[in-house]
């Protein structure tokens, strides 16, 4: 069990769920909430480490033959818990880099985490499963992207080019719609289970 507990795919959602504070840290290196440049490259760079580790480890997992039940459970967890912290982080942060009716997208996206992560628990008490499918992966792959997009914000409209933010922006908006159309889903696969009960 303990084995099955330290295994490289277990480590790397570790690793992932570690990477949050991380992220808060970088926009708080001098103490207050700010985001120069060189913040938001380091937080960048983690978020891109924490998302690569997403894919690894299921593919590990099951390359391997090492799922777990611990890997299982955390695993989505330390999903919510790198987009929320961002997102969050992002709509506080004083550049105002999620602001007016970007913060809708954000809304979109952490309500719909929240809605399915409680419909999948209720379903399991069910123990039916609802297997995620692969528009719901790409949702995730385009959610991550805009995501990483939006904490080098500035620093890549500097480096990048002048639009950098507002195509991060609209890239949100696509994960957002991606996110209401995979969560409706969820729940239409989930409801006659529900309805039943």
């Amino acid at each position: 069990m303990a084995r099955r507990a330290f295994n490289l795919p277990n480590i790397l959602t570790y690793g992932r769920i570690a990477a949050v504070p991380l992220v808060v840290l970088c926009f708080f290196i001098e103490g207050t909430l700010q985001s120069s440049d060189f913040a938001r490259w380091c937080a960048f760079w983690i978020f891109i480490i924490a998302s690569i580790t997403d894919y690894l480890d299921g593919y590990l997992a099951r390359a391997w033959q090492q799922t777990s039940i611990i890997g299982r459970m955390l695993d989505p967890i330390a999903d919510k818990l790198l987009v929320a912290t961002s997102l969050l982080l992002l709509a506080a942060d004083t550049d105002g880099t999620l602001a007016g009716w970007s913060l809708w997208a954000a809304i979109i996206i952490l309500c719909r985490e929240i809605l399915v992560s409680g419909l999948r628990e209720y379903l399991a008490e069910l123990k039916v499963s609802v297997p995620v499918t692969r528009l719901a992966k790409w949702k995730t792959a385009v959610q991550m992207v805009a995501i990483a997009a939006l904490l080098l914000g500035p620093a890549g409209d500097h480096f990048f080019m002048p639009y950098w933010t507002q195509i991060a922006i609209v890239l949100l908006w696509i994960a957002a719609l991606l996110t209401l159309y995979t969560g409706y889903d969820y729940f239409r696969a989930g409801a006659k289970h529900i309805l039943e009960e």
